[in-house]
This record gives C-alpha cells, structure tokens and sequence, in this order.
C-alpha cells in the first residue's frame, strides 16, 4: 500500500519518498518490502531518493534531440538509425539517434567515420529552424512552470522550481515528471531530467539515465562525485585532463580534498573554484537571461579551397549570415575575428578592432578581407573558414553617422531595405553582386 496519491498529500518527514513518472505521483511507501510496481498505475517506472520532494533545481536535456524531432516529422525513421549532420564527406555528426550510437556513431564524429560504423543509417541535413520552433515550445511549457528558466542550448534548460509547490499542489519532482509526458505526447519527443541542489550537479543528474532519464543528486554528491573521472566536470576537456593527470589527479575525490593552498599551489588561481566545483558545490543561480558573449559562423568546404576569389566569396556569405546573427541576438560587434584552418589541420586566426560597432555585412566584409589576404597568399589550401564577433555593442549603437562618410546611412537605410524584403519573401528575394558571383 502507498499514500500520498495525488502529489505530497500524507507525506512526513522520514524515509524515502517513490516517484511513479507515469502518473505521475508521489508515494509512501508501507511495508518491508520493496515497491516494485505503482500501486496505481502497475508503472515499474519509479524513483526513490530521500531528498526526492525537497529538491528544486532541475535540468532539462532533450534526447538525441534533433534526430528526435526528425523521426517525429517521419514516423517511417522511428525503427531506424538516424544521422543529422553535415551530409558531405566532411561533414560532421550533429546528432546520432540512440539506434545508431549502438554502432558506436555519436555526436561531433565526422560523417564519413559514422557511416562506416553505421551503413544502414538514413543521413539527413539539419533543419534548424524546425528544431528551434520545436525548443521554443517545449520552453514555453517550461515557463508556464516557473518564470526562473534559463536557456542553456537548443536542446537544454535549467530551471529554479522553488517556492512552487504550492501553486502546482505537488513537488517540484512531480511537476517535472508531469512535463516529461507532457512534451513527449504534444511534441513528440523524449527529455531526461535531473533533480539537485545546485545547477551542475543538476546537469550531471540528467546525465544518468539517458534516454527518457530521472535523476536525482542530493546531499550525497560529494562522495558521488569522488571515484569519477575529472573529465566528468563539464569544462574539463581532454587537455586539462591530461594536465591534472600530470600531477596526480585523476579522480575528483582528489582535487576536493585539496586545501585552498593547496589548489592555488598545484592549479593556479582557478584551483580553489575547481575544487569546490569537484566537491559537488556551485553558487551560481538560474538566472532567465544571460548577456551574449560572441557571435560566429563558420564553414567547412567540400573540397580544399585555395583560389582568393573563392574564398573572398564564401566570406561574403560569412559576412550575411554574421549580421543576421547579430541582429537576431539584439547586438552589434565592435571588431571581427577570422578563422582559417588549413589541409593539414592546422588552425590560424585574426582579429581586428573597427572604428564603430556595426551589424552591416558591407563593413564586416571590407575589415574581415584584408584579414583574409594576409593568410590566403595562394598557395596555402583551406577546409574551413570561420567569422566572429571580437567584442559586442548595443544593437543601438550600431554603424552611427560618420561625418567623414556620407553614404554610410544610405547604406544603412539599403541594408534596411533588403532585410525587409527578405524576411518577407526569403533569403533569395534579393541577391547582392558577390553572392551572384558564387559558383
């Protein structure tokens, strides 16, 4: 027998509270033996944590999320192993469902690695913008929540559920599981939830259990944390992996029992925030809205490219896409950042400060091309070439009148034209003379 149907209704203080995440409920368990089924709805789908009904940060990660809402588009694909991703023999691996990552395909792979591990996989190009009108509904419900969601990614959110409880007659834990059906029957795609005191150990809980996951993280994490690998922090990568191995660290457990002299001694002045980072500790809090920190767009050709006049036009397209991006996001740059990476994988940048900040593509391009032919001296091959922001303004104070150029609000006023058309008619309903010039 188990009280408490109907959310928190008949709970105490002691012992472990049982999720049902198909009822969704919270229950009292009564008895000495395990509960096995929901004694409601039979579900075997349950979670017992003894902080599970006081825990309020969630993390919220959609599942294989682009390949998720393909196969909703195609039910024919359901059955299948499905990559989204650069479709070429250079492209890149931008989701692999879970059918294909039993191959071993996996996200960031080059496309032509995936295929060989999975030949029977359907390869579809991304289609961005269904995926974010599919991300801005599935955030909608989540604000409908709470007003503290914090967008981390297209597919990913934090939320901050406390103090809710009464206003949804439940815990935090079970209006979560009520919109993980929620989103899976209007949407028609699966997210894994993670339940914790602070927003990192939150995101690893959603980790846990992927696909359709629930995790839950309370006052344990330490020592959950301690027997892991460092790499299991987000952030470590496989270089400051590498580099905490070098001096003995290769569990968390480790690095949390540094002292700050320690820390400051063997990892420098971010030693003690990596430490409490691997003690389970994060003050930060879900805050709505984050200020944008850079803007870019990058390309990576089908075939090496070394002709100036080709590359002068794929920055072109660079420059437009740039400045949509920067008015989309409500900002302006005030320098620009080149990026070049060679046949042989070898990786150059430049960076250049401009006079005023500016979101015209005419500008971006003028400043960005001498960049461009400073590496590109004709000889060097290239397979990628990418264009960002180095510092961002305002959109306000974006391209101002400049006494010593008359026609630059006339170009202002152009560009104006051209994006009005073009949101009203498409991309292609106006056509400049370089990006006429692409082959």
């Amino acid at each position: 027998m188990a009280l408490g149907h109907e959310g928190t209704r008949n709970l105490t203080d002691t012992g472990h509270p049982i999720l049902c995440r198909d009822c969704p409920d919270l229950f009292w368990p009564q008895g000495s033996g395990p509960l096995l089924r929901c004694p409601v709805c039979g579900s075997r789908r349950l979670v017992s944590h003894p902080d599970l009904s006081r825990l309020s940060i969630i993390h919220v990660d959609c599942d294989a999320f682009f390949a998720s809402v393909e196969k909703q588009r195609r039910p024919e694909l359901v059955d299948r192993p499905l990559l989204v991703g650069g479709t070429g023999d250079r492209g890149v691996v931008s989701t692999a469902c879970y059918i294909a990552r039993l191959t071993g395909a996996r996200s960031a792979m080059p496309m032509r690695q995936a295929r060989e591990l999975c030949p029977d996989a359907v390869i579809l190009a991304p289609d961005i913008a269904a995926y974010r009108a599919v991300a801005e509904k599935m955030r909608a419900m989540m604000r409908e929540l709470t007003p503290l969601v914090e967008v981390k990614s297209i597919d990913e959110a934090v939320l901050d559920m406390s103090g809710t409880r009464e206003l949804h007659s439940a815990s935090p834990c079970v209006v979560m599981a009520r919109l993980a059906l929620r989103v899976e029957r209007e949407l028609g795609v699966t997210i894994s939830i993670g339940l914790a005191t602070n927003p990192l150990m939150a995101k690893l809980a959603a980790g846990i259990d992927k696909p359709r996951g629930y995790g839950v993280i309370g006052r344990e994490a330490r020592d959950w944390l301690a027997t892991r690998p460092v790499r299991t922090l987000p952030g470590i990568g496989k270089s400051q992996e590498e580099s905490l191995q070098r001096v003995g660290l290769v569990r968390l457990g480790a690095i949390a029992s540094l002292t700050t002299e320690e820390a400051l001694r063997r990892l420098g002045p971010r030693g003690p925030e990596l430490v409490a980072r691997a003690r389970g500790e994060d003050r930060r809090r879900v805050t709505p809205f984050h200020p944008v920190k850079s803007v870019s767009t990058e390309v990576t050709f089908a075939q090496d490219i070394r002709d100036r006049a080709i590359l002068e036009r794929e920055l072109w397209d660079l420059c437009e896409q740039l400045a949509i991006r920067l008015k989309n996001k409500e900002v302006s740059t005030v320098g620009i950042s080149l990026k070049l990476r060679t046949a042989a994988f070898q990786t150059r940048s430049r960076a250049l400060k401009l006079h005023t900040p500016t979101v015209l593509p005419d500008r971006l391009f003028d400043a960005a091309r001498g960049l461009l032919m400073a590496e590109a001296e004709g000889r060097t091959a290239f397979r990628l070439l990418g264009l960002g922001s180095n510092g961002l303004a305002p959109l306000d104070a974006a391209d101002p009148p400049d006494l010593a150029d008359m026609q630059s609000q006339n170009r202002v006023a152009m560009q104006r034209a051209i994006d009005a058309l073009r949101s009203r008619f498409g991309r292609d309903a106006v056509q400049r003379g370089r990006t006429l010039g692409r082959e």
